[in-house]
Order: C-alpha cells, then structure tokens, then sequence
C-alpha cells in the first residue's frame, strides 16, 4: 500500500478525516520538520503544513530541503501539494482548480538542489522537462471529472519570491511568457521532490486575477483567504476522491 505525502492539506486535519493522527518531529540534515501521519481511508498519509500550523513562516523562509527530505525518509511514495495562486488566464475564475503540468521559477533566494557540490565529480542534472507526475495528474483529473468540480487539466504556475504580490507590469509580463497561474510556493518544491525521486502532483486554486485585470481591484491577502475558505472543500474532496485510486 503506497504511503502519500499532502503538502497543504488545510481542513484534512481533522480527526474525523485523519485516523490515528500522530505528530512527529524529525531531524534532517537542513533542520527540524514536524509531519501530521494517519490514516484516510487505508491509506497512510502524511501531512505537511508548509507554512507551519499557524501560518507564521513566509515563503522565502520556508526549509523546502528539510521538508521534501523529511518525506522521503518517512517513506513517502507520493507528493500530492495544494497551494492557492493567482489566475493570469480570464478563464481560469475565482474557486477553479488547475492540476498544473508546468512550472517557471521565478524565484531570487532559495536554495534549489540538494546538490551543493558535486562529489568524486559525480555531476547530478536533473531532468526537468516534465516536473509533475502525469499518473497522479490523470487520477486528479478524473476525480475532478467524477466530482465536476471546475477545474483546468493543465496549467503552468510561476512561482514569485514574495512576499509581496506583483506589479502590474510584472503580472503582464508573466502572462507573455505564458504562465497560467501565479503562486510563492510551487517552486522550488517540486523541483526537490523530482531531484529525490518523489512523484509530485499539485492542485493550485485561483483566489484571485492577481494585478493585470485593470477592470477590478488588485489582488488582496484578505480577498485570497475569502475565496479560499469558500472553495477549500473542494480541494479535500478532490484530494480524497484521488486517495482512493492509488
């Protein structure tokens, strides 16, 4: 029975989702990470709040080395991620899912590889080209078709530093580049994951039209965390329809 790993996983902590919840503090090499492990259904899960359980760590400062290195020591076959983002796309509305196929990192500060240096000039290049898992993305989609949820079979995410939200100039220009959706988190988690040999997936909600829309206010925190409270049952049900199929 495979073991999966839920980064995200708002709302699934609750005792009548997760049985036999346990709370584990392990060190790693890049420091301490306290993981959630239960059961859902017959699956083990593991749980993982990126941003800590009271939300207090930024996303430059989240210790995506200790986090994604914490999970394969648990013995995690499976990365399934949940993140908020920004839609870039008119038709990717407020509460739609996207079940993303690509990624650009747009990232400044944060430590991308495991590989620090190249021992006995071993080099270590990760193959990049498909970074999300398509066996996981088709169970995603189909789960998604079951529950007709609305939802994008694919989309690409750019991952900003944050935690400032963007300019309109730089909105536009991610929109040129064709980026679908705009988040702080994505990256470079999955790049780790791919790097360790973890399958990702990742299901990301548009909260909002991040800045380019100039009919409409720009993006809020506060309008963010509205969609998303209104929208996140969706996730859980997704993410627990999917867990029946691995």
């Amino acid at each position: 029975m495979a073991k999966v790993a839920i980064i995200g996983g708002s709302g699934l902590e609750d005792p009548n989702i997760l049985k036999s919840a346990e709370i584990n503090k392990l060190e790693t090499p890049y420091g301490s990470v306290e993981l959630t492990e239960g059961k859902i259904g017959n699956v083990d899960v593991v749980l993982l709040s990126r941003h800590g359980k009271r939300h207090t760590i930024p996303p430059t400062q989240v210790n995506n080395r200790a986090n994604i290195w914490a999970l394969k020591e648990q013995g995690c076959d499976f990365i399934l991620a949940t993140t908020a983002c920004g839609s870039l796309r008119e038709e990717i509305d407020r509460g739609h899912l996207v079940i993303l196929d690509q990624f650009i990192d747009f990232t400044k500060h944060r430590i991308t590889t495991f590989h620090d240096t190249f021992e006995n000039g071993e080099m270590k290049h990760t193959p990049m080209a498909d970074p999300f898992d398509e066996k996981i993305r088709k169970l995603l989609i189909s789960s998604a078709e079951e529950l007709n949820i609305n939802h994008h079979k694919k989309g690409t995410v750019i991952s900003i530093e944050g935690p400032r939200f963007s300019t309109r100039a730089e909105s536009n220009m991610f929109r040129m580049w064709g980026a679908d959706v705009i988040n702080m988190s994505v990256a470079p988690e999955v790049i780790l994951a791919n790097e360790i040999g973890i399958p990702y997936a990742a299901i990301a909600m548009s909260t909002d039209y991040d800045c380019w829309k100039t009919d409409e206010e720009a993006v809020t925190w506060e309008a963010v965390l509205e969609i998303f409270k209104e929208n996140v049952h969706n996730v859980i049900d997704l993410l627990l329809t999917t867990l029946k199929k691995i």
